[in-house]
């Protein structure tokens, strides 16, 4: 009995350093997990700006992308190709007849053909620059309207147009007119009126004036050409 009392009861003091020395082992492998566990762990991912609190991305610098936008516009000279030569018709003598004399007159070719004749034919009622030619239409004469409508070229003047004159002064002024109007187009067809009503007759002699007008029919028509 006593060998069995003897064997189930260790005395204390055995005891109380058994629970030391296992406290001390497993702190010391606790330890030693850990510091193997720290070399293993892999090195931290970068962390991106999204990642950051907002307290440190304030203190980060902004990246700000170019102004394209802001670009001054840049200066562009048209060029030739969007220019448009017309011939503007004024009359010459050339010994004891009058002639047309055509002058050149460069336009925007941006333009509708409406408003590319309608600016050749206010140049030319507005007059000669230069004293070697001359014209017989009345200063005082507007254009009222020009338009181009199946395929012809309707050209309303005021009333001045046919003021003064005798049938040569009203034929010369109407050739002005036909010629520097199909300055686009020699062959196009052209209806002349005046304060909206087709003109009929040239001067007090009463010539009938067929229309629409040509070039060619003009030309067969009337003396006075080119």
């Amino acid at each position: 009995m006593e060998d069995q009392r003897s064997r189930r009861h260790l005395p204390l003091g055995i005891i109380a350093g058994l629970s030391a020395l296992v406290l001390a082992t497993g702190s010391a492998v606790a330890w030693w997990e850990f510091q193997s566990a720290s070399r293993k762990a892999p090195a931290p991912d970068v962390i991106e700006n999204s990642q950051v609190p907002s307290e440190q991305q304030k203190a980060l610098p902004a990246v700000v992308a170019p102004n394209t936008a802001s670009k001054p516009p840049v200066s562009k000279v048209a060029p030739a190709s969007e220019t448009k030569t017309l011939q503007v018709y004024w009359l010459k003598a050339s010994g004891s007849t009058i002639a047309f004399s055509p002058s050149p007159v460069t336009l925007s070719a941006q333009e509708t053909p409406n408003d590319i004749l309608a600016a050749a034919v206010n140049k030319l009622l507005a007059g000669p620059s230069s004293a070697s030619v001359t014209t017989t239409i009345p200063r005082d004469t507007k254009l009222r309207s020009l338009y181009i409508k199946d395929d012809e070229i309707h050209v309303d003047l005021s009333q001045a147009f046919t003021q003064g004159g005798g049938s040569t002064s009203m034929t010369a002024r109407v050739g002005q007119i036909l010629y520097t109007a199909t300055s686009l187009n020699p062959d196009a067809r052209v209806r002349l009126a005046v304060e909206g009503k087709p003109l009929e007759t040239l001067g007090g002699e009463g010539l009938i004036l067929e229309q629409p007008l040509t070039r060619e029919s003009f030309e067969r028509d009337f003396p006075l050409g080119e």
